[in-house]
């Protein structure tokens, strides 16, 4: 018996799916009189010759595709090779919203930030954003194309960028109002000004962007070394910031070992970082007692050593050393045994050259 017509429908919640074409592929041969039966949160895209000819919404719909059943189911096999001669497509669009969808920054954001630290901050954040298909039949025209199955994994990537664009134009503009500090307060505001700036690369889309939150605003916990090779940061800047590293990870790791070596280049560095920076406020003598003075904030050791290093003997013993570097004999051994200090070793005792100690007090 000839098929006299089709019930074309797709009873799915379609809650990762935006779009679903029927048929997944291939030309559909759907005949005059076909139904379409459209869903709640659905609507239905007819194309007819690959052009887009109506757009149905929620209920039952009948079609015209131009192909007379009688006529192809009798001549049909030998006149188009058993294919449709009227080729028609439905693609099923989800109109619902799709919520809570992740974003955040994978590269910290540049903002500048005067008059605190080095006058420029990196920000990073994340949360969460919703959107929903406004225009069925521009998205599968502009974004889907004849694909079978669209998922939000499929525009998930490019829609967060256009947020962060957005959101990196605008942090950019309100920091030149407030300061960084100000700008964590305000991510309400920052989530409203996303969504306007964004509203119109959505709407090309024949999408709708619901909800921009923010979820968390904080400066970055990027090191000196990850900001130097982002080009922001200068030598100066990068050594005082390598120094500060050092001091705070040898607090946290007094026992010895690392912990020495980073407290020992940290005292010397801080202490330089300060004397340069109090000498450029007093002069003579004072610029001298200003270094003297930063150098006692590395816990002493900067001073200690620079003080003995002009009159080191040439070979010393690991507690001869300790009492130059004001250490313990226990942690210059963890430093020689971790490869930071040089020495040789003469059955079970070290000894250590002065080249070698000033290698080490030099970094």
């Amino acid at each position: 018996m000839a098929r006299i017509f089709d019930v074309i429908e797709y009873p799915n919640a379609m809650r990762d799916e935006i779009v679903h074409r029927f048929p997944e592929s291939g030309p559909g041969d759907f005949r005059i009189g076909s139904q379409v039966i459209v869903r709640e949160s659905q609507a239905a895209v007819f194309f007819r010759d690959g052009v887009a000819l109506d757009v149905f919404g929620p209920g039952r719909h009948t079609i015209a595709t131009a192909n007379i059943p009688l006529l192809i189911d009798k001549i049909g096999e030998k006149l188009f090779d058993e294919k449709t001669p009227f080729p028609a497509e439905v693609y099923f669009v989800s109109m619902r919203e799709f919520p809570e969808r992740k974003w955040g920054t994978p590269q910290p954001i540049i903002v500048r930030n005067p008059g605190m630290g080095l006058g420029v901050a990196l920000l990073q954040g994340f949360g969460t954003f919703s959107f929903q298909v406004s225009d069925p039949q521009q998205f599968v025209t502009q974004v889907v194309g004849a694909q079978g199955v669209y998922r939000t994994t499929d525009i998930e990537n490019r829609l967060k960028t256009i947020l962060l664009s957005k959101l990196q134009d605008l942090l950019g503009e309100t920091a030149a109002k407030y300061s960084v500090p100000e700008l964590i307060g305000l991510t309400e505001e920052l989530g409203a000004g996303v969504r306007a700036k964004a509203q119109d690369d959505f709407l090309a889309l024949g999408l709708t962007l619901k909800t921009f939150y923010i979820g968390n605003l904080k400066p970055s916990s990027k090191s000196a070394e990850e900001l130097r090779a982002m080009g922001m940061l200068d030598m100066q800047t990068y050594t005082q910031l390598q120094a500060a590293d050092a001091l705070r990870d040898a607090a946290q790791n007094p026992g010895g070992g690392a912990g020495l070596t980073a407290g020992i280049g940290a005292g010397i560095g801080i202490g330089n970082v300060m004397g340069q920076a109090l000498g450029g406020m007093v002069g003579g003598g004072q610029q001298q007692q200003a270094a003297a003075s930063g150098a006692a904030v590395g816990a002493g050791a900067g001073a200690g050593a620079a003080a003995a290093s002009g009159g080191l003997p040439a070979v010393m013993t690991p507690a001869e050393a300790a009492e130059v570097l004001r250490v313990s004999e226990e942690d210059v051994i963890a430093a020689i045994e971790a490869g930071d200090l040089k020495a040789r070793k003469l059955g079970r005792a070290y000894r250590i050259s002065k080249k070698a100690l000033e290698d080490f007090l030099e970094g």
